[in-house]
């Protein structure tokens, strides 16, 4: 299947995101070939799905920036459902889907992974939602799936710090408790705060309520940050190699 994704059927059906040079991100292209990948499974005869990515170093990096960088406000929602429903269309598979996490798994990668019915994850790997550090939320499920997969404060730290942990718990050595908090604090801190807010507000509102009507709260949530200057100084930082300048605008 062309586009950046390949589909090997079979009664293991193997669909992989194969654009190894952009670290198996995902453009419109791509994404739409995924989804489709997914409907010719669901219509096949294969008893269970491997999805993984090509290469060793990338599951999936999550959206595509250079693409993303050029994107209206309406194209960006659009993409953004798009990687919703598709995650929610591998959810909603009749077999079970097993995702081969080769390499990193972050953003859209990271929900794709957690839509899954079980994930295998390389120990060279990592994994993470990382868009608060891009002044924006997960809006992919992410913070609807993560704290329903691993709990609310496992799931806070990751959204929130953009930490790349394989999903275990954390012990800090005696006397260290007060420097790791710090470490956490400041990691937080690093990230847009109007998406850092809208984030934890996700997760909170979000375990209180059925997963489809988190999925709305997720979408409601992402779009308060879809218009701030700091998602547009993250995408400015990127295309200039730089660190960039939260203000909380």
């Amino acid at each position: 299947m062309a586009d950046g994704i390949r589909l090997e059927p079979g009664e293991v059906s193997v669909i992989t995101i194969d654009r190894p040079a952009a670290s198996n991100s995902l453009n419109r292209a791509s994404l739409d070939a995924l989804a489709a990948a997914i409907m010719t499974v669901r219509e096949g005869s294969a008893r269970a799905v491997v999805l993984t990515g090509a290469g060793e170093k990338a599951f999936c990096a999550g959206a595509d920036l250079k693409e993303r960088a050029g994107m209206s406000d309406d194209e960006v929602r659009d993409f953004i459902r798009t990687i919703r429903d598709t995650a929610t269309a591998i959810a909603n598979l009749p077999q079970p889907v097993i995702a081969a996490i080769n390499g990193v798994a972050f953003g859209g990668g990271c929900e794709l992974a957690l839509a899954c019915d079980i994930r295998v994850m390389a120990d060279t790997a990592t994994i993470g939602l990382t868009e608060t550090g891009l002044g924006i939320i997960p809006g992919g499920g992410g913070t609807q799936r993560l704290p329903r997969l691993v709990g609310r404060g496992r799931a806070l730290e990751m959204i929130l710090t953009a930490l790349q942990i394989g999903l275990v718990e954390e012990i800090a050595g005696s006397g260290e408790t007060l420097k790791r908090a710090d470490e956490i604090a400041q990691r937080i801190a690093a990230n847009a705060p109007i998406a850092v807010k809208a984030a934890k507000e996700a997760v909170r509102r979000g375990l209180e309520m059925p997963l489809d009507n988190g999925l709305k709260l997720e979408t409601e949530l992402y779009e308060r940050t879809l218009g701030t200057k700091d998602r547009r100084e993250r995408l400015a930082a990127f295309r200039e190699k730089c660190r960039p300048m939260y203000r909380g605008e």
